[in-house]
């Protein structure tokens, strides 16, 4: 089966033919370049994809990666990531193990093709060449034929007329010899033209066509045999990513393997352990016996001092159930006047008046009322502390041994700070170490540099250091204390607390039990506060004996003399100047203090305010 043979007559038709095939390879090219600039622009929209749901770096999102479930998401992230990188890889194999080699292999046979084809031409101008010798010599030999037998018989009728003279006859007989020269002389050339040219039309169709024709052929099937080895390159190229892409998903099924929900489970109590301890049972308040305004065993506090009760536990009282309010304190808020003031007396002086202005009357209630009371009311102050510190958080103040947190969140914080301030001496020590090698240098090498010029770097870095050392040790010892005061660090305040229970004592801790509806929604009590059911109840005194008054807003003078006769209330002496604590409210009352242990309300109008933060006894609270 040859082309030369088979196709000698379809030199057109195969000049279609090869050029459709040329025109099939750049369409096979054009495709491959496409699927490479998909490829490409899969794996950039995964890799975006798998950016768009990493978390950022330094923030809060990122703290919260920490579960398995997260960080098993993160791993498909990756994984994706590098099932991205795979598809890139396709794409650039493709482009230089098929587009490249398919677009010189063209050129190379757009040059062959040309090449044959021009030789086929060349041949076919040749024989016709050679066709148009055969017949101009043809032609010729024709005339000259004719031109002697028109002589020969010029000559004979010459010849038989009488009338024409020897001479004329013999010039007849000479034309009519040239005549036949030339006739077997045209009659040789075209026999001799004749033969080379079925010689040349011999060598065209059995020889020089077929050799062309081959050449073509087996042009064309190696270009048959070059597209179906780029289709070939072209799966291999798939292929070989595959064990990659393969171990890209089995990154992500291990990822999803390694999910612990227990171990998730105890990140979230790591994460939002406050470390108070539950509030013990409340215990019951009996109203069947006649109750004046001394509170019974079972209530929270004594305002007075009067039925105080006589638990003993260790040879101490243990009989407060609000560990975390003064006293006074407490029972300011508990009996804050609930009725309208007196109004301001007709005389200049309210004593000397027989029926002089009163305390504001209010009905007897149990003090488990205005407790209830208190406690529904909005927002709920738990107290004195957290009120202050609330208010020192609204105002975007956080206190630096981060005091607000509750003993879990704060020792985790307080080691997070001690860790940063570990690596950023580590950091400072390490340019030290780089500043000293290079004043060596500069040493033992005056031209690289002068030495002095480092010495302030040198100096500076090391103040550096000493701060950050200063300040570790600062968070070491909040750390320490913290960690020494934790309930799940102290054995022996966990028998404390089981013989503690075991007495049935009535353990309240309302700051750690309603924390959550705090003014600034934080925890607010220190670690020895959270676990006061533990220890016994004289150390609440001696503990909590400290806790700092509400700061002063002001001062203000009593224009009258009023005689705070119920609870609550406090006396004053008319020109008496004393401290505000407490603007009204819009009940008529405002709340002053005389000395750091004695406040309460009076009337509004018994006083003239002065609202200065500047006042003399006015404190300033972080």
């Amino acid at each position: 089966m040859s082309w030369g043979t088979e196709l000698w007559d379809q030199f057109d038709n195969l000049e279609k033919h090869t050029q459709w095939g040329i025109d099939i390879l750049e369409k096979y090219i054009k495709f491959v370049k496409e699927r490479t600039e998909i490829e490409l622009s899969y794996a950039k929209q995964l890799r975006n994809l798998s950016k768009k749901y990493q978390p950022k770096k330094n923030s809060k999102e990122e703290e919260e990666y920490k579960y398995t479930s997260c960080k098993a998401f993160i791993s498909t992230l990756n994984e994706m990531n590098d099932y991205a990188g795979q598809h890139e890889v396709i794409s650039e194999n493709m482009a230089s193990q098929i587009i490249v080699d398919l677009a010189r292999y063209v050129q190379e046979l757009k040059q062959e093709r040309k090449s044959n084809f021009h030789d086929g031409r060349k041949a076919q101008q040749h024989i016709e060449t050679c066709w148009k010798q055969l017949e101009s010599s043809k032609r010729r030999f024709e005339r000259d034929c004719k031109e002697a037998d028109r002589a020969q018989q010029y000559f004979e009728k010459m010849d038989a007329d009488i009338n024409v003279t020897k001479a004329d006859v013999e010039k007849a007989r000479q034309q009519a010899q040239i005549r036949h020269q030339m006739a077997e002389d045209s009659k040789a050339d075209y026999s001799s033209i004749l033969q080379k040219f079925n010689h040349e039309q011999h060598e065209y169709y059995h020889t020089h066509i077929p050799n062309i024709f081959q050449k073509i052929q087996e042009m064309e099937e190696r270009r048959i045999v070059r597209i179906g080895d780029s289709m070939k390159t072209y799966a291999e190229v798939d292929r070989q990513v595959i064990p990659i892409i393969g171990k890209c998903l089995d990154g992500i099924v291990k990822a999803a393997e390694s999910i612990d929900q227990k171990n998730d489970s105890q990140l979230v109590i790591e994460a939002y352990k406050s470390g108070f301890e539950p509030p013990g049972d409340i215990e019951f308040e009996d109203y069947t016996q006649p109750m004046k305004r001394t509170v019974s065993d079972n209530s929270l506090s004594n305002s007075r001092g009067e039925g105080k009760p006589d638990l003993k536990f260790g040879g101490k009282s243990k009989g407060k159930l609000w560990p975390f309010i003064k006293k006074n304190k407490l029972m300011s808020l508990l009996t804050s006047p609930h009725q309208p003031p007196p109004p301001p007396p007709a005389s200049a002086s309210p004593s000397a008046v027989p029926n002089g202005p009163q305390s504001p009357k209010q009905q007897k209630e149990p003090l488990s009322h205005r407790f209830n009371e208190f406690m529904t009311s909005k927002p709920k102050i738990h107290c004195f502390r957290s009120l202050k510190r609330g208010l020192s958080l609204k105002l975007g103040a956080t206190p630096e041994d981060f005091s607000n947190l509750p003993p879990e969140q704060r020792r985790k914080k307080l080691q997070q700070k001690v860790d940063e301030l570990n690596k950023e001496i580590q950091k400072e020590m390490d340019q030290r170490d780089a500043i000293t090698k290079m004043k060596d240098v500069y040493l033992k090498n005056p031209q690289m540099g002068d030495p002095a010029s480092l010495d302030h770097k040198l100096a500076e870095v090391s103040q550096n250091i000493e701060k950050l050392r200063l300040e570790t040790q600062k968070f070491e010892a909040w750390l320490a204390e913290v960690e020494g005061r934790l309930p799940a660090r102290s054995e022996q305040m966990r028998r404390q607390s089981g013989l503690y229970d075991s007495q049935n004592t009535p353990t309240v801790n309302n700051c750690a039990q309603d924390r959550e509806s705090s003014p600034d929604g934080s925890y607010t009590e220190e670690q020895s506060q959270e676990s006061e059911v533990k220890v016994l109840a004289t150390d609440f005194d001696d503990e909590f004996d400290d806790e700092e008054p509400l700061p002063a807003i002001g001062t203000c003078k009593a224009l009258y003399t009023f005689e705070g006769q119920n609870e609550g209330t406090i006396s004053v002496v008319e020109g008496e100047t004393l401290y505000v604590i407490e603007e009204d409210k819009g009940d008529g009352w405002t709340r002053i203090r005389r000395n750091e242990d004695e406040e309460g309300y009076v009337p509004t109008s018994y006083v003239e305010v002065y609202l200065d933060k500047n006042a003399k006894g006015a404190k300033t609270y972080i």
